[in-house]
């Protein structure tokens, strides 16, 4: 066998790993939270939007549960817009919003909320919200579409966030440093954060009712 086929057999077996996550039914791969269906969201041509004008908090939360994986999506919000991506979520209905107990990578405009200032960088774009700051300010402009690829590796303990091909942020996901993380951050004294290693990814709804959030080319590879 030549190097070209065993190359091509690589990149074949690569690539079928991965778990396309878009569709024009939503409900085939994601819920509402606490729900058995899709509310407040819809799909547009594979584009997942959040329809502002909806009254309820309306997590989008997979149907799969997810230990150790790589998350591959596109995503942009208006101006005023604010979202973010939930790993390890515990979808417990005594919890009644996803942020209680998932870490979060931020997605929001960076510009409306903070103006670039730098001491927020831990609420910023490529932040693991409150938690890790980013090691750069990578997001496009407001109104422009964004890529993240984010692997979350409890086998390796690591966690990586890439922010339209820059890494900016790399994090344990256990242990010391990860623990004394939680204990300067907001989340220190919420008792069901970050417990569990496996669960559900959710996109956000922030309820900001007049700024609309999408996301696009879901992908999903467990590893």
């Amino acid at each position: 066998m030549n190097l070209i086929l065993i190359l091509i057999i690589i990149l074949f077996n690569n690539q079928s790993k991965w778990v396309d996550l878009s569709s024009e039914d939503i409900s085939e791969n994601w819920h509402t939270y606490l729900s058995n269906s899709v509310e407040g969201w819809e799909s547009k041509d594979k584009v997942y939007v959040l329809d502002p004008s909806d009254k309820k908090n309306n997590g989008l939360v997979s149907n799969k549960h997810y230990h150790s994986f790589i998350l591959s999506l596109e995503w942009k919000v208006d101006k005023g817009g604010n979202s973010g991506i939930f790993w390890a979520l515990n979808e417990d209905p005594k919890y009644s919003v996803p942020y209680l107990t998932a870490p979060e990578v931020q997605v929001i405009d960076d510009e409306y909320y903070y103006g670039g200032d730098k001491e927020n960088r831990k609420h910023m774009n490529g932040s693991v919200y409150d938690v890790v700051e980013p090691s750069m300010l990578a997001a496009n402009p407001t109104g422009e579409w964004n890529k993240y690829v984010i692997e979350i590796n409890y086998k390796k303990n690591i966690g990586n966030v890439n922010l339209n091909g820059k890494d900016v942020s790399t994090f344990p996901l256990r242990g010391k440093k990860w623990n004394e993380m939680i204990e300067n951050s907001k989340f220190k004294t919420w008792d069901g954060f970050a417990k569990t290693e496996k669960g559900p990814i959710a996109l956000q709804d922030h309820d900001t009712r007049v700024y609309s959030v999408s996301y696009t080319h879901l992908r999903a590879h467990e590893t």
